[in-house]
């Protein structure tokens, strides 16, 4: 028998900066940083075209680790029989939290009127959800995973 599914939440982090825009942007910060090299070097400072080399690729493997950090999924899947939240890369696919639906609690960490933290809870265990949202994405998702918790308790009984 398959278990009916109540909520398939697919949460993916958002980045602002397209590829074509990233490519405009490190432009002009390596032409910024070729003129001033450029000024360093008809003064004779000749250290300082290396420390500003060097911050270009600083700012290119920042910006490289952010967006393989925006190449990750969190799935949150909850049946009549378990609640699972598995987090997806390219290369992997992870568990990182199961339960079963009728004793699994959610819970908000609430500050200033904000939902700060979001939690699945099992027996003094607890698996935060969500960190990709913003604080009124997670409370409205956690209004959602409350309802699709409760529909499936009672569809399960």
């Amino acid at each position: 028998m398959d278990d009916m599914v109540f909520m398939d939440a697919e949460i993916r982090p958002n980045r602002s900066l397209s590829q074509k825009g990233f490519i405009i942007l490190i432009s002009i910060i390596t032409a910024l940083n070729c003129a001033a090299a450029a000024v360093f070097l008809a003064m004779g400072a000749l250290f300082v075209p290396i420390f500003l080399g060097l911050d270009v690729i600083a700012i290119l493997i920042a910006f490289l680790a952010n967006y393989a950090g925006a190449r990750q999924i969190e799935r949150v899947v909850v049946t009549d029989r378990a609640v699972r939240v598995i987090r997806e890369t390219p290369r992997s696919r992870q568990l990182v939290w199961e339960s079963p639906t009728a004793f699994t609690r959610v819970s908000v960490l609430t500050e200033d009127d904000m939902a700060i933290d979001l939690r699945l809870s099992l027996s003094g265990k607890d698996a935060s959800v969500a960190r990709a949202m913003g604080p009124a994405e997670r409370a409205n998702f956690a209004q959602a995973l409350e309802a699709a918790i409760r529909q499936a308790r009672l569809a399960r009984y």
